[in-house]
């Protein structure tokens, strides 16, 4: 309910209020609406990588970890199994988001490269965060701690991206780094223009970017995942 629900209310009641404040300006009457439905289809890289991250906590600090291993199943499987997940959970929230966006906007002008596109970039970014709450899992033993972390990580990346608005220069200059240095920004700018088949070398150059930083904090959170315990009683 938390993984679909939550940018499933972002896309209804902000599409719709921050629509009725564009309208008012003189704008379409879905303009902002599909500006933001490409955007809460990648803000599920995010979602499903704090779930995958919240599973291998919870297996830990619970001991069912432990008692995986016992069967016949590697730490190694463990780890593919989690980035699996937050896999699918990355692209069926996409899926969802998509067929309500379409149902809100009435149509849709995705076309085939621009799906692929839209996909490819957020199971992309879906492995990143999954990786990096993988990577804080291993280290956080206090269950406050890791709720602290991973709200604050949330909050941060999804409100300083381009998700809910574009980036400008008449945002303060800290919030402007930030969202230059942010994954989900290169994850929503190119999905957005995928969704509206506006791609640019830009986008390419950020898919890059975020590989190289996908790969690397993989490779972290995978050794940092093999040598820590597998309970933390």
């Amino acid at each position: 309910m938390i993984l679909l629900g939550l940018p499933a209310l972002y896309l209804v009641f902000f599409g719709f209020g921050f629509q009725s404040l564009a309208s008012a300006r003189g704008a379409s009457a879905t303009s902002y609406l599909s500006f933001l439905a490409p955007g809460i289809m990648s803000f599920q890289a995010v979602m499903a990588g704090t779930f995958g991250g919240s599973m291998l906590w919870a297996d830990r600090r619970w001991g069912m970890l432990a008692q995986l291993l016992v069967g016949p199943f590697t730490r190694i499987e463990y780890l593919f199994g989690l980035m699996f997940t937050s896999l699918l959970l990355g692209l069926g929230g996409a899926a969802v988001m998509l067929i309500l966006s379409i149902v809100l906007l009435g149509t849709s002008p995705l076309t085939l490269v621009g799906g692929v596109t839209v996909f490819g970039a957020i199971a992309l970014g879906s492995i990143f965060f999954g990786s990096l709450m993988l990577l804080i899992s291993t280290f956080v033993k206090s269950n406050n701690a890791y709720n602290s972390i991973q709200v604050m990580l949330l909050f941060v990346v999804n409100f300083a991206s381009t998700v809910f608005y574009p980036y400008s220069t008449s945002i303060p200059y800290p919030i402007r780094v930030l969202m230059e240095v942010n994954p989900l920004t290169y994850i929503a700018d190119t999905a957005r223009n995928g969704f509206h088949a506006a791609l640019t070398g830009t986008n390419g150059l950020e898919m890059l970017v975020l590989a190289i930083e996908t790969t690397v904090v993989l490779v972290l959170a995978s050794r940092a995942y093999m040598r820590s315990d597998v309970s933390m009683e």
